[in-house]
């Protein structure tokens, strides 16, 4: 994949600090009063650097709380005037854009129903030519990662630098514990095809209650993930939007207290001559590993020449089953996780079925 960003690093707009970027706030600003005094409790804890405020809510059906527009973006100067935070709120459209810029707003961020429709992305981006403001770039509701990625250029072919992703998390299957499953697959992806761009993570919108926030921002540190943006309101219980996944900015504190705040790297030169030892080794069995999948595929290819000398079909569903239920017991012998180890076989043999169907179909020369 060809992927041409320009971005600047993350320390050329963020409060400059040693720890990841906090952004706090409710989901909704409602009141000014609720704006400023949320606010004043987040400035508190030295770790938030940015306040977060939604104006304009995209919801799913009318006739609820859609957000106060326009007139909260003088509540949200007030909390510039008055506290050390900056500020940043949600745009949907070109028009949101030019209200938030001309009422200084510092950061912008372009939500996960608008990031999924190429055509209101673009028109954001028309809106944003010519300014120099951060942008955060939430995924779209379904695990596309295409999508995202086009959203993020549209916005960086527009001239804007000062780029980062947001992780809130996709649309659940049934029974997901989350409000939004996190398929941390995908931003550790993102994270592999556009190295500079920074990522941050919601966690907040993935999980959807308060107690997973703090699990989901640990798991989001260890995945080398550059802040968090944790919805915050004074009062919780009342809240307009989304009660049940806002916290107190007491609880906020609570919670980055909580969560281990790891480096990716350590000056420590043993460890970092033990960690170089047992890459090393990993390297050479992943070396070993290829070597082995190689002769495997190299079988199948025999049994497919086999199987169409004897007008035998490809897939047998009993042996394959014998196979998968051999291999998992001796897994379950060596402590290993007995879903990992079916993932694997199962794209092995998805693998061998292609190959098998390539040798089967071809001509007979």
């Amino acid at each position: 994949m060809n992927l041409d960003f320009t971005i600047e690093p993350m320390s050329a707009w963020a409060p400059q600090s040693d720890l990841p970027l906090l952004i706090a706030g409710p989901c909704s600003a409602e009141s000014e009063e609720q704006v400023l005094e949320t606010a004043r409790l987040i400035e508190k804890d030295h770790r938030a650097m940015v306040y977060r405020a939604g104006l304009w809510k995209p919801r799913t059906r009318p006739g609820t709380f859609e957000g106060v527009g326009y007139k909260g973006l003088a509540w949200l100067q007030k909390v510039k005037e008055n506290t050390r935070l900056l500020t940043a709120t949600e745009v949907a459209r070109g028009e949101h854009v030019k209200l938030a810029i001309d009422a200084g707003v510092d950061i912008l961020w372009i939500g996960a129903r608008t990031t999924v429709n190429p055509f209101s992305v673009q028109e954001i981006a028309d809106a944003l030519r010519g300014h120099d403001v951060p942008v955060l770039v939430k995924n779209p509701i379904n695990p596309d990662l295409q999508l995202w990625i086009g959203a993020l250029e549209r916005i960086n072919q527009a001239g804007i630098t000062k780029l980062a992703a947001i992780h809130r998390g996709f649309s659940p299957v049934s029974g997901s514990k989350y409000r939004n499953d996190p398929v941390w697959k995908l931003p550790i992806e993102l994270k592999r095809l556009i190295p500079e761009l920074p990522v941050i993570c919601d966690p907040s919108h993935i999980g959807g209650a308060r107690d997973l926030i703090e699990p989901i921002g640990q798991k989001a540190f260890d995945l080398q993930m550059a802040g968090l943006m944790i919805e915050t309101h004074v009062n919780p219980e009342v809240a307009l939007s989304d009660a049940k996944q806002q916290v107190t900015p007491a609880r906020l504190t609570g919670i980055l207290d909580e969560i281990v705040w790891r480096h990716a790297e350590a000056a420590n030169k043993e460890f970092a001559h033990g960690l170089e030892s047992l890459r090393g080794e990993i390297d050479e069995l992943d070396s070993q590993l290829i070597d082995v999948l190689a002769a495997r595929m190299n079988l199948v290819d025999e049994i497919a020449e086999l199987k169409k000398r004897n007008d035998v079909t490809i897939l047998q569903v009993s042996r394959y089953q014998e196979m998968l239920e051999n291999r998992l017991q001796r897994a379950a012998q060596k402590g290993m996780s007995p879903e990992f180890i079916k993932l694997i076989f199962e794209q092995i043999h998805q693998n061998s079925i292609k190959r098998q169907e390539h040798i089967m179909n071809a001509a007979k020369v």
